[in-house]
C-alpha cells in the first residue's frame, strides 16, 4: 500500500481513490485536464504585486506587507509550502509590524489556482494564527474553492514526486 504523505489525514476512501489514480497512471492526466494553465508569476517582485492585490482586495485593514518571496529551500527545511512571519516591536512610542510571506519555489511551475490557494492560506494567517474554524472560513471567503484546491494541490505534489 502506497503511503500518501500529503493526504495522509484524509479519509481512507479518499486516499484509495488517489491510489487508484496513481497506480493507473491517470493522476497527471486528471490534474492537467482540470488545471491546464501555468501562471506567469516568476519573480519575487511579481509575486509581491500579486499577493498585495489579493491582500488589498480582501484584507485592506490588515498591516502592510513587508516582503514576499519564493524560496527553493522552504519545502525541505520547514516541511511547508508557504510561511507567514509576523514580528511586532516597539520603536519609541510606535508599534512597528513586519509581515512577510514566503512561498516554496516549486509553485513557480504550478497552475495559478494552486498559487492562489497557498497565498490565500498565508494571508489568512495575518488575522488567524491557528488553523481553526475562523481561519478556514477566511480562506473560503477569499477563495471559495479553497478546500478542493488544497486537496488537488496535495495530489499535484504527489504527482511531482513520482
Amino acid at each position: 500500500m502506497t503511503t500518501l504523505k500529503y493526504i495522509a489525514h484524509y479519509p481512507e476512501h479518499i486516499q484509495e481513490q488517489a491510489r487508484l489514480l496513481i497506480s493507473s497512471g491517470r493522476l497527471g492526466d486528471y490534474l492537467e485536464k482540470k488545471y491546464p494553465k501555468q501562471h506567469q508569476i516568476q519573480s519575487d517582485k511579481a509575486l509581491y504585486q500579486y499577493v498585495n492585490e489579493l491582500k488589498n482586495q480582501y484584507m485592506r485593514k490588515s498591516g502592510p506587507l513587508s516582503q514576499v518571496s519564493y524560496n527553493s529551500k522552504l519545502k525541505v527545511l520547514k516541511h511547508a509550502l508557504g510561511v507567514h512571519t509576523f514580528q511586532s516591536r516597539v520603536q519609541g512610542n510606535k508599534l512597528k509590524s513586519h509581515n512577510s510571506i514566503t512561498v516554496a519555489s516549486l509553485f513557480k511551475e504550478a497552475p495559478p489556482e494552486f498559487l492562489s490557494m497557498i497565498v490565500v492560506h498565508e494571508l489568512a494567517h495575518f488575522k488567524e494564527k491557528d488553523h481553526n474554524k475562523a481561519f478556514y472560513q477566511l480562506c473560503c471567503h477569499m477563495e471559495p474553492d479553497y478546500h478542493q484546491l488544497e486537496f488537488d494541490t496535495r495530489l499535484w505534489l504527489h504527482w511531482r514526486e513520482q
